[in-house]
């Protein structure tokens, strides 16, 4: 039976309606008070049976709830025999709260678009090479995949072959289709728009990027912040107060009526609605913008920050390093090249894909007894001559003298915010190039924005060298910057900052600036759903956009200000409702409940303002 009731209370507050309008009608009409007293009261038995199985409920586990006040509240007008105000208060009561479910599965809609977008099946290939559909759960790691032009990707995988055009939306926000071919990357959810491709498998079920969104949204949305939490304790506690001093009020005025409708007018509904609200329509628009907020707790202090502390590379910059400048010194340059081309080729670090790049197609060589100097460079003998690539360092070590004009190119180079790449051959210096990573579009647009939003301190640590780290720092208008800093440095940079009481957010790639992201009070991720960046940071830029940064901190800060304004609101309609019943005559229960269920649908509607929120440019 209790099932039964608390399944249907919809219809029941449907029936509990409809018995009301009844009676009144009735009594307006014809004036048959026999009519219009048993509405009433069967609307009151209807109404109040799901509020005294919650309020049974909360009492079970040694809760006062507004439930109980309420069954209290209306057994006492029974008694009373006002059962007018009886039906009433019920009907308010289950229809705010009816209000409330409707509005937090409207805000968590956000979610169910998500959930809706995950792929059901797949075209899998067997082992006679034909394609079969099934159940995406049957899907294995490793297992080859068919995707055709309008279906979804139906796990994270590497395209064997052929290519399309994918609308990633539902990872990144952003619904410009990207271009795929062999070896590029796709996620599962991800829309192929035209083209045909097949994938490998890599990861599949919960452990895709999609899956992870899903999973950390919907525990973003349940989890609650320090607000939430104290409105839970003030709750606890003031529910039962209202209670007692109902108590009081009868035993020294001996007026029930009076008692009971301060049990009415007490109810904190407003206050219990307001935050969860707040919290969930934030969460829910930063997941329609590409950008993944991880509990209400990280929105509170990222609304509070003033410092950000950026790492350089794939953050502020591109992270793909090309050939910015170069010099040649001395005849045979070609030769040069080609052999620098066979060094290059040899190293893994980032610096050379940018010169062979920059090189293109050159003659084949023979490279021999390659040594990697740590932190410089690579010296080899290639084709019999012995040649050193690197660093100023290398060349010292190597004894490579520099002329005046090359030392004066290297200083150009390095003002200019240049990594250096030197190429000698035999003990003479023949290339010298400059590489240095491009800064991001309108990123200088985006820092100003954050700025505006309150950011005191813009601060930016890399790896890289003090010289291309003061070129970035002075295009881009930082308040500090530095360079050489290994991964421990970043963090110990940061615990420094807290401890100097700054609340501070890092803003780096995922990857090797984990230890930065789990110190910070805030960590961002720049990383497209990577799982690093997943798992360790509070805040992710699906897309590695940084113009959603200044989106995510416009948002915290409108989630935080809206929290805020329900709290007032609830509380200042409880203490207007109980001042104007001890001083004024026109406060009633009925009047009351219908103001406090007016304050929970104006706190309601404040909080969904959340879902359009967009930062004015």
């Amino acid at each position: 039976m209790q099932r039964y009731i608390l399944r249907n209370k919809n219809k029941i507050i449907l029936i509990n309606g409809i018995l009301i309008a009844i009676g009144f009608l009735v009594n307006w009409t014809t004036g048959d008070t026999v009519v219009f007293r048993w509405s009433l009261i069967i609307a009151s038995i209807f109404g109040v049976a799901p509020i005294v199985l919650q309020a049974y409920q909360a009492l079970k586990v040694k809760v006062v709830s507004i439930d109980v006040l309420v069954t209290i509240a209306v057994l006492g007008a029974f008694l009373i025999q006002n059962y007018e105000e009886a039906a009433i208060v019920t009907f308010l009561f289950l229809f705010g709260a009816f209000l409330e479910q409707r509005t937090l599965n409207k805000t968590r809609s956000a979610i169910k678009e998500l959930t809706e977008m995950a792929p059901e099946s797949a075209l899998k290939q067997l082992e006679s090479g034909d394609f079969e559909e099934v159940e995406v759960d049957e899907v294995d790691v490793g297992d080859v995949l068919l995707v055709k032009t309008g279906a979804k990707v139906p796990v994270d995988g590497t395209v064997l072959t052929g290519e399309g055009s994918v609308n990633e939306a539902s990872i990144t926000g952003e619904s410009m289709p990207i271009r795929k071919e062999k070896g590029s990357n796709v996620y599962a959810g991800t829309i192929l728009d035209n083209g045909t491709i097949q994938i490998v498998a890599d990861r599949v079920g919960e452990d895709t990027t999609f899956g992870k969104i899903i999973e950390l949204v919907e525990e973003a949305q349940d989890s609650k912040s320090e607000a939430e939490r104290f409105i839970d304790r003030f709750a606890k506690y003031y529910t039962p107060t209202v209670l007692v001093l109902a108590i009081m009020v009868w035993l020294f005025s001996r007026d029930i009526e009076l008692a009971i409708t301060i049990l009415v007018l007490g109810c904190p509904g407003a206050l219990v609605i307001g935050v969860p609200i707040s919290n969930v329509a934030g969460i829910g628009n930063g997941a329609r913008h590409g950008v993944l907020l991880k509990g209400s707790e990280v929105i509170s202090d990222f609304s509070r920050l003033d410092t950000m502390v950026f790492d350089k590379t794939g953050t502020l910059t591109v992270g793909n390093p090309t050939v910015a400048e170069k010099k040649y010194y001395g005849d045979k340059t070609s030769e040069a090249t080609d052999y620098l081309a066979g060094i290059e080729r040899e190293s893994d670090h980032p610096l050379s894909n940018a010169v062979l790049e920059e090189i293109g197609e050159t003659k084949a060589v023979q490279v021999e007894d390659t040594e990697v100097v740590k932190g410089g460079g690579i010296v080899a003998t290639v084709n019999g001559h012995r040649v050193a690539v690197g660093n100023v360092a290398v060349m010292e070590r190597e004894n490579i003298k520099l002329s005046g004009s090359a030392r004066a190119d290297v200083e150009r180079f390095e003002k200019n915010g240049n990594s250096l790449v030197l190429t000698a051959i035999d003990g003479e210096l023949k290339i010298l190039m400059g590489v240095r990573d491009q800064i991001r579009p309108r990123i200088k647009e985006d820092l100003q924005r954050l700025k505006r939003l309150g950011v005191k301190n813009l601060i930016m640590l890399s790896g890289d060298n003090q010289g291309t780290v003061d070129v970035v720092s002075r295009e881009l208008g930082l308040t500090k910057a530095h360079g050489n800093m290994l991964p421990e440095d970043k963090s110990a940079y940061i615990k420094k900052l807290i401890e100097e009481g700054q609340i501070v957010a890092f803003v780096g790639d995922g990857v090797n600036d984990s230890p930065s992201l789990a110190i910070a009070q805030i960590g961002v991720a720049m990383g497209s759903g990577t799982d690093v960046a997943i798992e360790t940071s509070d805040i992710v830029l699906m897309n590695s956009d940084f113009s959603r940064l200044p989106h995510a901190l416009g948002l915290a800060k409108a989630t935080a200000r809206n929290m805020k304004q329900n709290i007032l609101i609830a509380i200042g309609v409880v203490l207007v409702l109980l001042v104007s019943l001890l001083f004024s005559d026109w406060m009633n229960m009925s009047i009351g409940m219908l103001v406090h269920e007016g304050s929970i649908l104006v706190v309601i509607l404040n909080g969904m303002r959340l879902l359009r929120f967009s930062l004015r440019r």
